[in-house]
């Protein structure tokens, strides 16, 4: 579940008397800084091991973006080995321009 932040803002008068009603302001920042949040539903036990994955005051979204850049370089690798035991390949000097 996302925290949202908050921001309050207390405005008294210069003349508040002590127990006299406060007005708080109340601002939403989290849809101003993610405005383009998407809900993924994961089942308890892979959102629990996610949790146990995150470093101290890493955000699950640092933790996704870490994931999927360790991804793309597992598949690029894996590419790499495929192409390499399955291409037929020439050497340089035989190619002509």
């Amino acid at each position: 579940m996302i925290n949202p932040a908050w921001t309050l803002k207390e405005k008294t008068a210069g003349t508040a008397k002590p127990g006299q009603a406060k007005v708080i302001h109340m601002c939403h920042v989290y849809h101003r800084i993610m405005s383009a949040v998407k809900r993924i539903p994961v089942a308890e036990p892979v959102w629990k091991e996610l949790s146990e994955m995150r470093s101290a005051g890493q955000t699950y979204t640092e933790l996704l973006e870490e994931m999927m850049e360790a991804r793309k370089k597992e598949r690029l690798v894996s590419d790499m080995k495929r192409i390499e035991e399955e291409g037929t390949f020439v050497s340089l000097s035989e190619i002509k321009d």
